[in-house]
């Protein structure tokens, strides 16, 4: 071939591979220039788990949460090739990328049981979890921490929940641990920040742990939100105590009960004892940018309305 060829055909090679580069660069740059909330809401799995993604489409949400098991049975069958298959098809159909998807474990597990046999039966469960996860291609797992059942100090259940976290972490790979505040009902392990952040702290790899507020839960523990200062307030401490760098999820709930009232009863948005501005500040605050934005409350008839509602904020 003529070296006169040769050469053209390197000039054309740098030109396509500086041009894919360059296209690369200004897409992602583009993502980061311009967040998004992304809100959504707990939606049916009935059915298989690949139908998630279509039931989150058909409110018009942008993120959406699931169960990939019976969250109030022990085992269940393993999903199968056909639905970790439909499910990543309806995913990337709908545009849902894994960050837009907070998936939570089953209620029954409680990672800081005070008896061994609880804990290693929720550890097992757990690890079935986060494998799950890891089979569907999604990248975090949203769970409470678990209680001491009044058998046990706090400290030695917080100490318990992080050796479970590190144990399961040890044995899968990819899926961050997402730990959710608590109401504080009972002896539910954390509902406060600091509760949290001691948690965090006995995690070895800290890249596999994150955080989700949840609304009603934070309202119900004592984190007053009902006024624009004390919105403030409130992530301010969190900030200080966790970080934001941790936090991976949101439940969007308005609250049954008061302030402190430490018990868990969700409400539809702006008819609970939190009101409808908290909504308007969480949606207008860039720090909730980019991550799952879910709605938990009562009424899933009304969740499309709740979802337009807060857009339009």
């Amino acid at each position: 071939m003529p070296q006169e060829l040769l050469n053209f055909l390197s000039i054309l090679l740098t030109f396509e591979n500086n041009f894919r580069t360059n296209q690369s660069h200004c897409v992602f740059e583009t993502q980061q220039r311009q967040p998004m909330k992304y809100v959504g809401a707990h939606v049916s799995a009935s059915g298989g788990v690949e139908n998630a993604p279509i039931n989150a489409a058909e409110i018009g949400a942008k993120a959406f949460a699931l169960f990939t098991k019976n969250q109030r049975q022990w085992k269940s069958s393993p999903l199968t090739a056909g639905s970790i298959r439909l499910f990543r098809e309806n995913c990337e159909k709908h545009g849902f990328l894994p960050f837009q998807i907070l998936p939570h474990d089953s209620y029954l597990i409680n990672l800081g049981h005070p008896e061994q046999e609880g804990l290693d039966k929720s550890r097992e469960a757990f690890l079935d979890e986060m494998q799950r996860c890891e089979q569907l291609g999604l990248d975090r797992l949203n769970f409470h921490p678990g209680g001491s059942l009044g058998k046990i100090s706090d400290e030695e259940c917080l100490l318990r929940i992080a050796e479970s976290l590190n144990i399961t972490l040890d044995r899968t790979n990819g899926v961050i641990a997402v730990i959710e505040n608590t109401a504080g009902q009972g002896s539910n392990m954390g509902f406060r920040f600091e509760q949290i952040s001691f948690i965090i702290d006995h995690i070895e790899d800290k890249s596999r742990v994150g955080v989700c507020i949840d609304t009603c839960h934070a309202f119900a523990a004592g984190y007053d939100l009902s006024t624009e200062a004390a919105f403030k307030a409130t992530f301010k401490q969190f900030g200080e105590e966790v970080g934001f760098k941790y936090l991976k999820g949101m439940h969007v709930n308005d609250s049954k009960k008061g302030l402190g009232s430490r018990v868990d009863r969700h409400d539809s948005l702006g008819k609970g004892t939190l009101g409808i501005d908290v909504f308007k500040w969480l949606m207008n605050d860039d720090r909730f940018d980019n991550m799952p934005l879910i709605l938990e409350t009562p009424d899933d008839t009304i969740w499309q309305e709740e979802i337009k509602l807060l857009y339009s904020f």
